[in-house]
């Protein structure tokens, strides 16, 4: 066989340039299921993440509006409870403009303003709760994501995420295990953020394909680790080559 069969035929050099970039990536894993958790917990009312606010991520709360989803999910850490409770009212009680004026503009303007305002919002490209028309783009029934977030996501993932399963996989291409479960752990992730990213878009239709959003999300996040784990283990304790079964 011409080129690498194992890690064992490896560098140091290129151990260390495996390593240094799997545990990088594996880092970034982490940091990016902690920004999820950080961007859904907490969107249906209720403490931690679950099906229920990943539906509403993507196919929305048509009960409710989309201020009250980002108070009650990502936003939550910069208003207090009873400031909270106090513009929920406003809002389900008709978002009215003497209401923003008495209730949610002193609120807003001591929780929100350092972004949502002015110049700031703008460059952010947030709305600006500064005043009553900027309020009014969230306000109203809380539909989810939108399609055009939805493509410019879905774009970025594909690219980026396939192009990190392409570099972990090459090296993952080295480890001795049984062929057919090699194959299955190199083919597992694309298969499964093909159909994460699919799911987005039946959600946004029908909230219970947020079931698949999960399943498939956790069946990447396996393989990946897997393959990550089982690379690291192999670059520096398999010392003798075994031919694969």
């Amino acid at each position: 066989m011409s080129g690498k069969a194992s890690f064992v035929d490896c560098s140091i050099s290129e151990k260390l340039l495996y390593t240094a970039f799997l545990c990088v990536v594996g880092i970034g894993y982490l940091m990016a299921l902690t920004l999820i958790y950080l961007t859904d917990a907490g969107l249906n009312g209720k403490p931690g993440i679950n099906v229920q606010d990943i539906a509403i991520s993507y196919y929305g709360n048509r009960s409710g509006t989309k201020m009250e989803a980002m108070l009650r999910g990502p936003m939550r850490i910069y208003s207090k409870p009873l400031d909270t409770a106090l513009l929920v009212d406003w809002l389900e009680s008709g978002a009215t403009k003497s209401g923003y004026d008495a209730i949610a503009h002193p609120i807003l303007q001591k929780d929100c303003f350092a972004c949502h305002s002015g110049e700031t919002a703008k460059r952010m490209g947030i709305p600006d709760y500064s005043t009553y028309e900027g309020v009014r783009s969230v306000t109203q029934r809380n539909t989810g994501a939108s399609l055009e977030s939805l493509v410019k996501l879905s774009h970025i993932h594909l690219f980026g995420v396939g192009l990190l399963l392409f570099v972990v996989g090459f090296i993952f291409r080295l480890a001795v295990l049984n062929r057919w479960l090699k194959w299955t752990l190199i083919v597992t992730p694309f298969a499964s953020i093909l159909a994460d990213i699919l799911a987005w878009f039946l959600t946004k239709w029908d909230p219970l394909y947020a079931y698949v959003v999960v399943i498939a999300g956790a069946v990447m996040g396996v393989a990946f680790t897997a393959q990550i784990l089982i690379s690291l283990y192999q670059i520096w304790l398999l010392h003798v080559p075994r031919e694969a079964p």
